[in-house]
């Protein structure tokens, strides 16, 4: 068969596509790349664009359309608006624009079914009626398969780790069966607007997340809420803050309690004193609005009380008690070094603490700052919870750093408040799920099969609210556990997993997960319900299987393009079991298969963890047996009249000359392709990161992408 240049193995508007990239990557509303966490997702522009320009015939492969060169240039310059539209964030969902870069699609495809007729396989290979299949062995988030199925193309994909195969069915494979039909609740079966309005794609199923997420969380608090206690503020909290005086009287809610790590000081007159481990004392250094938290020593002890305004001594305000690398903290009674060592003794013995620096609450116009008080430290250490995931993590795990510091489980990371919550919002999923089931009956959805076994009835539809209920448990558990330090600059929480590592935090945030607090459960059901609605109006079908993708069963003659591990950039298996083990508890009866195991599965994963394999010489092995494998087996899938594309992510040191890093990782990657037979036609540079992000400074985050065509 005569092979047809496509356009991505001529030209790209690269700009335009790394503009769209980068922007795309500070857009959390409708982006449903924000449905549940996933590492080193690739942008939903250049995936779109990628894939567009995979299919599109270059105008060089034409000539008896476009004869001379600046025919060709004219063509191309038109195929780039095409693109340049296709890739804008306000054009995700637009029918319009995707309609027309559909439209193209069709025509270089008929065009091929045309020319390759009397090929011995046309029937199978050059169906004029239907577009290849699309087929990413390495599923992840689910971003390639989507924007496959948003240009028209069918998806089958496939993930080792049951947590990227869980995201990427809710993204492409779970919504196309409950497609334009109406939500379930009692609310929208009974107010006539709802009942009128046309639904379109997901808005349904996103409209009953919205409605049994607030039911869930609801129940929650009717629970566990005396856990989250208001704080009244008096004529007495109220003297030596002039702030305060108008709210004298009201009770406001908490929003935040931001906790110190201790352990018991070094000194030998002290020993008795838990001293506190704080990376700042800083509460707010927003210009003009500073708030800091100033230790008061007393009667052998310590307390806190929080201060508004610039401190006297600002620079020691902002080192808290840390003391420099070397010396770590310093000990708030004695000024004694407080050393690395001695911390991670105090931790293993079980003897690392917290203490409660300050409460945050939601004043009428704006956050303030409050001294903490005993009541409320009592309420969180009187959480009592049920159920742990006492499951351990692997110490030597890519970017797992608390295990020198007592944490070896899972439920290491959480405080005693924040299991119980997590537990609660479990359990209420599996509530949810009988209730959605009986509002669906009621509102004329037959019972028919379970979702697993591929059922699109009341029961289906329960599970698969279940699904998405559980991811918004998910985005909470992000902000409720004790690796979450506060955002001072912008008086915020940050979240676990601004990097893909588990960093130890000195200092650390308690949100109140019925609060109006980003990371909350409200805002986490938002997300998730709008992610929804960012998802294709009629998608076309899509099969997601959890499968090695070197042994897996074998896709034939599909469009592949594919976004691999990247050798030890990510331990994917070790980090996702933070999410798996709350997943398995709350869906385990939705996905049996799914969930069967304890944790996800390690050993075969396409990643090269020296702690795994017996260190780093053994480890690269590992990667380029297991790579070389796949890639072979996608030169048996491929569809020969397309390219196929493969991404490649850099990290910070390989684009600033990391010699070490880019031979064992870029290298090792190249030698795995060509070696499965590939031939390398092109190199697309792309700037698939967002920049000057919290986690690009003073780490090695991932920074670029190279497409190999």
């Amino acid at each position: 068969m005569r092979h047809r240049k496509k356009l991505i193995e001529v030209a790209l508007p690269l700009d335009a596509i790394n503009k769209a990239s980068v922007r795309e990557g500070y857009i959390y509303r409708g982006n449903p790349s924000a449905l549940h966490k996933w590492w080193a997702q690739r942008p939903l522009a250049a995936a779109r664009a990628v894939i567009f320009a995979q299919m599109v015939d270059d105008p060089s492969a034409n000539p008896d359309l476009f004869p001379t060169e600046k025919a060709q240039e004219k063509e191309r310059k038109r195929l780039f608006r095409i693109i340049e539209d296709l890739v804008k964030w306000e054009n995700t969902t637009n029918e319009a624009v995707l309609q027309k870069a559909r439209d193209e699609i069709w025509q270089s495809w008929r065009r091929a079914c045309v020319e390759n007729a009397d090929h011995p396989r046309a029937k199978e290979l050059f169906n004029r009626h239907k577009l290849p299949g699309f087929h990413d062995p390495f599923a992840g988030g689910g971003t390639l398969p989507l924007e496959a199925q948003r240009l028209g193309l069918e998806a089958y994909t496939s993930d080792l780790n049951p947590v990227a195969v869980l995201i990427t069915k809710a993204m492409i494979e779970i919504p196309p069966r409950f497609a334009g039909q109406p939500p379930v609740n009692p609310k929208a079966c009974r107010e006539k607007p709802l009942i009128a309005k046309q639904w379109k794609g997901a808005q349904g199923l996103a409209e009953d997340v919205r409605y049994y997420g607030r039911w869930l969380r609801d129940e929650a608090e009717k629970r566990i809420g005396h856990l989250y206690p208001k704080i009244e503020i008096t004529a007495e909290m109220a003297k030596e803050r002039p702030d305060l005086k108008p709210l004298v009287g009201q009770k406001l809610t908490v929003i935040a309690w931001l906790w110190a790590r201790t352990v018991k000081s070094p000194n030998p007159a002290f020993a008795h004193v838990d001293v506190p481990l704080a990376s700042t004392f800083m509460l707010s250094t927003k210009a003009g609005k500073e708030v800091y938290v100033e230790p008061v020593i007393k009667d052998g002890g310590y307390h806190f009380t929080v201060k508004v305004g610039k401190p006297k001594d600002s620079e020691a305000a902002k080192l808290g008690t840390t003391a420099g690398k070397r010396s770590a903290f310093r000990c708030l009674m004695s000024g004694v070094p407080v050393t690395y060592d001695h911390i991670r003794d105090e931790a293993k013995a079980g003897r690392m603490g917290a203490r409660l620096m300050a409460t945050v609450v939601q004043g009428q116009h704006r956050r303030g700052y409050l001294t903490p008080t005993a009541d409320h430290e009592t309420a969180a250490h009187n959480a009592k919870p049920e159920w742990k995931p006492e499951v351990e993590f692997f110490p030597q795990a890519l970017g797992f750093r608390v295990g020198n510091y007592g944490m070896t489980k899972w439920s290491d990371l959480f405080t005693s408040r924040q299991l119980v919550a997590l537990t609660t919002f479990s359990d209420l999923v599996r509530k949810a799920r009988e209730l959605v089931r009986r509002d669906a009956q009621a509102a004329g959805l037959p019972d028919g099969i379970a979702l697993s076994e591929g059922g699109s009835g009341a029961i289906a539809y329960a599970d698969a609210i279940s699904v998405y209920l559980a991811f918004a448990v998910d985005k909470y558990a992000m902000y409720g556990n004790s690796l979450v330090p506060w955002y001072s600059k912008e008086s915020r929480p940050s979240m676990l997993f601004s990097q893909q590592v588990l960093s130890m935090v000195w200092d650390y945030t308690e949100i109140n997960p019925f609060s109006a607090i980003g990371g909350a459960f409200a805002k986490s059901v938002a997300i998730v319900a709008d992610s929804l609605e960012g998802l294709p109006k009629d998608p076309p079908r899509a099969e997601v299987a959890q499968q090695n993708a070197g042994v897996g069963a074998r896709a034939r003659a599909h469009l592949v393009s594919t976004d691999p591990p990247y050798y030890d950039n990510v331990g994917y298996a070790d980090l996702s079991d933070f999410f798996y083990v709350w997943l398995r508890r709350t869906l385990a009866s939705v996905f049996p298969d799914l969930f069967a195991t304890l944790t996800t599965p390690k050993a075969e994963e396409l990643v090269a963890t020296p702690g795994r394999h017996g260190g780093n010489e053994k480890a690269e092995v590992f990667f380029l047996d297991g790579m070389r494998q796949v890639m072979h087996r996608l030169t048996e899938q491929v569809h020969p009249a397309f390219p196929t594309t493969i991404y490649y992510a850099f990290r910070q040191s390989e684009s600033r000359g990391d010699q070490r890093r880019t031979s064992t990782g870029w290298e090792t990657f190249l030698e795995a392709v060509i070696g499965a037979g590939f031939s390398i036609s092109g190199t697309w540079p792309m700037r698939t990161e967002r920049a000057g992000r919290m986690r690009d400074s003073g780490s090695n985050a991932l920074a670029s992408s190279i497409v190999l065509v």
